[in-house]
């Protein structure tokens, strides 16, 4: 899978125009509902898979056990991220594929555009335990009270830092951790370094702007509400923690050398910032820690979850899920496929194959994040102590951080709601406005999408 540091608007901003130019009338209204969907039914045809392929041996694990349970049917992988406008207009042509490999938070506008169907009759017809699927995973593919997608993968983010500069600094990690936003500044300061006006070691990196909702949660402020019909971007709790989190670039001299300095790095090689020693600490993926470890084992690291402002874990996670497309062909192997890919045994599978691939290489397995409770704990089992207490410290923060974690509820506006406050964000950072009014200028845009796609939605119902 291919991971992205930064540059998310550009993205955002394409999946809105996409969603903007194909999504309405993309589908028609097939609900699934007459198609008989059991676990025992011998199946045939073809499945066509968009977003979705074998690159390492997890997947690979995976899509092995899942094909032996399809029997005859004939899969087609389509590897790559998901292309919205690709798949949108593959529905608008009445020539989907019969199942895509979506992000969480697309779920709710493909719903909306009856791009997908609901999965109440899969589900009940094939047997699929969402029981076993974290709350959080769950909420972000139900919209409007209906499951439109079966959650698997999670990522969330840890607190990761360089313990030799914060030693130095005369810090520790808990200084860092988010437990106190005074704290972080006084290390940032601390630690950062900056020789003839050119920054040589970031103190701190708030990850900015893609980080703002989980600050913004920190601070006690929720986005979006429960129903996914209101946002709050302009609560005073998402000011302060935008003020915040832009001050703390501010104290390095501002975001432009912050994100030269990024810029200029290498984060998936041995000489990595942390491995460097021109970087403090950041919040980041889990998955960056087998980056750091495959890379530079060595490097002087300390881990923790991201805490809140009264030092409890927090994580705001995202994911991915499979959902099925309107007017597909072979909605019965579609379902059969989200099934196998998400049980317990086939995570098995796939965690076995990535702990022999680790042992092979002498390097620890540290665990996956699947969505599922049930999958996670089994999982978990197979984690064994790698010798360091520092990795070891790392894999017990991803799974506190995961126990911890929440997120965006689904909504139909999602790329529409993102561009708001991401823009806004970046007015604050680019000098051009105060986080108060760039805020205020995002959720009059925010609401206006949700208004109009909720509106958009409530005709059809």
């Amino acid at each position: 899978m291919v991971r992205k540091l930064s540059g998310v608007t550009g993205v955002v901003a394409v999946a809105a125009l996409a969603l903007a130019a194909c999504a309405q009338g993309t589908g028609g209204s097939s609900s699934g509902e007459d198609v008989t969907f059991d676990p025992e039914a011998a199946l045939g045809g073809s499945l066509d898979v968009m977003g979705f392929g074998t690159d390492d041996e997890v997947a690979t694990a995976r899509v092995d056990r899942t094909k032996e349970a399809l029997g005859d049917v004939d899969v087609t992988l389509t590897k790559g991220d998901l292309d919205i406008q690709q798949f949108l207009s593959a529905v608008a042509a009445g020539d989907p594929p019969e199942l895509i490999y979506a992000t969480r938070d697309q779920i709710g506008t493909f719903a909306s555009r009856g791009a997908i169907i609901p999965l109440t009759a899969c589900i009940e017809g094939e047997g699929i335990r969402t029981e076993d699927f974290r709350d959080f995973a769950l909420n972000q593919v139900t919209f409007d009270g209906e499951v439109y997608g079966i959650p698997e993968f999670s990522t969330v983010a840890l607190t990761m830092a360089n313990a030799d500069l914060l030693a130095a600094a005369g810090r520790s990690v808990e200084d860092v951790n988010g437990s106190s936003w005074e704290a972080i500044s006084a290390a940032t300061t601390a630690m950062h370094k900056a020789d003839g006006g050119s920054l040589s070691v970031i103190g701190y990196d708030t990850k900015m702007p893609e980080f703002f909702p989980l600050w913004a949660r920190a601070n006690g402020a929720e986005l979006l509400s429960d129903d996914g019909r209101t946002a709050r971007l302009n609560d005073p709790a998402a000011v302060e923690a935008l003020d915040w989190a832009v001050s703390v670039y501010t104290d390095q001299g501002g975001f432009p050398g912050i994100k030269a300095a990024k810029d200029a790095s290498d984060p998936f090689g041995s000489g990595n910032q942390f491995a460097a020693g021109t970087l403090g600490a950041m919040p980041m993926e889990q998955w960056y820690i087998n980056v750091l470890n495959d890379v530079s084992p060595d490097a002087p690291m300390v881990f923790d979850t991201v805490r809140d402002r009264q030092g409890q874990p927090l994580a705001l996670a995202g994911g991915s899920a499979w959902a099925i497309p309107a007017d597909t062909d072979n909605p019965a192997a579609a379902c059969r496929w989200a099934r196998v890919m998400t049980e317990v045994d086939t995570w098995l599978a796939a965690a076995d194959a990535r702990k022999s691939a680790r042992d092979a290489e002498g390097k620890p397995f540290t665990g996956l994040l699947t969505g599922s409770a049930a999958a996670d704990e089994a999982v978990r089992a197979l984690v064994e102590p790698s010798g360091s207490p520092v990795w070891d410290a790392a894999v017990a923060a991803m799974y506190e951080a995961n126990e911890g974690a929440v997120a965006l509820p689904a909504n139909p506006a999602d790329a529409e709601f993102k561009t708001a406050w991401e823009d806004a964000v970046n007015r604050v950072l680019g000098g051009e406005a105060e986080p108060k009014a760039s805020l205020d200028q995002a959720q009059e845009e925010a609401q206006s999408a949700l208004d109009e796609a909720w509106a958009d939605w409530d005709k059809k119902e």
